[in-house]
């Protein structure tokens, strides 16, 4: 079997390659995981081996972020990290037999100075955001290159896409972060309505969310039986939950956060998952449950933050790439308009997403649309473990 490595950078993109890691290891493949952005704890937590230790920064990884974010990162000294993680990379590449890169153009970069068989997963690229992918240089010259043995994409229409502008096949496979989830179902069976809040993971951005999230559930009415549920990190605990609440008017009382004439919100901490097969319609301020959420055919109701990540920019760019099915209200982020704006949009769709077949409909197709079926990761590896030299036929 063989010797690969993963080489991601961001949050999602080390979700995803510690969910292909591990069905790589399933298959027989000895998997190390070299993360260029941030701690790589779901590596951690799937158990598979860094290639050296780790630092987390504010930003949560390079990536789309705001100038500010961008000079956040420039005072921590992310890119001084970053050169540091590519010299260790240069260094081990030689013991790989395959290098897998998980991400957009930092990785491939990464990948192809080693000059070691490549495969890529380009997560973080999709045709939906332009209806022609645009490669930022050098992206485009370096996968056409011998090296880079296997190209994956997220979805159909950039593997149509790039396999037209590359000139070699593209595959699209399915999303491995797609198959924690279970598949979309065609009814919906809660019999009471049910909101899932999705502040994100990073601090301390997810406390300016976490309070603009409560600050929204102020404005939805406390006797109409809707269950609000709230998909919080284990990072933040009850301590800092609380003073968080206590910011904006809310009290912590055995694991609900409450408000007088507000409907309570019960915290689930690391039930991202359950929350969202459980959730009729969800509220996110988050990238990758975001994307989960679209592909299990709930519709995602937007609120724009202040960033670093999840600004207006990052919100718009996210519909384009989920499409019609992702909704935001018109106002400024934290507006009193924009928040009683969004409350009213939430309850819309909660009766859309029960009463419209239609908009059931439209939420199926463009889950199968955007991010496929599940069983990708298994598809992924296999493919992939077929590009080692002691597995190739």
């Amino acid at each position: 079997m063989g010797r690969i490595l993963l080489l991601s950078n961001g949050h999602g993109e080390d979700l995803s390659g510690s969910l292909l890691g591990s069905v790589l290891r399933t298959l027989g493949h000895e998997v190390t995981a070299l993360p260029l952005a941030g701690l790589g704890r779901p590596y951690s937590q799937a158990t598979i081996p860094l290639l050296g230790s780790s630092h987390e920064f504010s930003t949560g990884g390079i990536g789309y972020t705001s100038l500010q974010g961008r000079l956040t990162e420039l005072i921590q000294g992310q890119l001084l990290y970053l050169l540091r993680r590519l010299l260790r990379l240069l260094r081990h590449a030689h013991r790989f037999d395959l290098i897998v890169v998980v991400g957009d153009v930092i990785p491939v970069i990464a990948a192809w100075l080693t000059r070691r068989p490549v495969a890529t997963y380009l997560v973080a690229y999709s045709s939906h955001y332009e209806g022609q992918l645009r490669l930022p240089w050098p992206c485009g010259p370096m996968l056409s290159g011998k090296n880079f043995q296997a190209i994956f994409s997220r979805d159909q229409l950039t593997a149509d896409d790039l396999s037209n502008q590359l000139a070699r096949p593209v595959q699209f496979l399915g999303n491995p972060f797609m198959d924690p989830v279970l598949p979309p179902t065609s009814l919906l069976t809660n019999t009471q309505p049910r909101i899932g809040l999705l502040p994100g993971s990073r601090r301390p951005e997810l406390e300016a969310n976490l309070q603009l999230l409560l600050r929204l559930s102020d404005q939805l009415p406390d006797n109409i039986g809707i269950s609000l549920e709230l998909a919080l990190v284990s990072s933040l605990d009850d301590t800092g939950l609380e003073r968080c609440a206590n910011g904006v008017g809310w009290q912590l009382r055995d694991g609900l956060l409450q408000r007088q004439g507000s409907p309570a919100v019960r915290v689930r901490r690391g039930a991202f998952q359950a929350v969202l097969q459980q959730s009729d319609l969800v509220i996110s301020m988050a990238g990758t449950a975001a994307e989960q959420a679209v592909g299990l055919a709930k519709p995602v109701l937007q609120l724009a933050g202040q960033g670093p990540q999840f600004t207006a920019s990052f919100a718009e760019a996210q519909r384009r790439l989920l499409g019609p099915t992702v909704f935001c209200a018109p106002g400024d982020s934290g507006s009193q308009d924009n928040l009683f704006a969004s409350a009213q949009l939430a309850l819309k769709l909660l009766k859309r997403i029960h009463h419209d077949l239609d908009f059931q409909k439209q939420c199926r197709t463009e889950a199968q649309r955007r991010l496929g079926s599940s069983g990708g990761g298994l598809r992924m590896a296999s493919a992939i473990g077929g590009l080692c030299p002691s597995t190739a036929p």
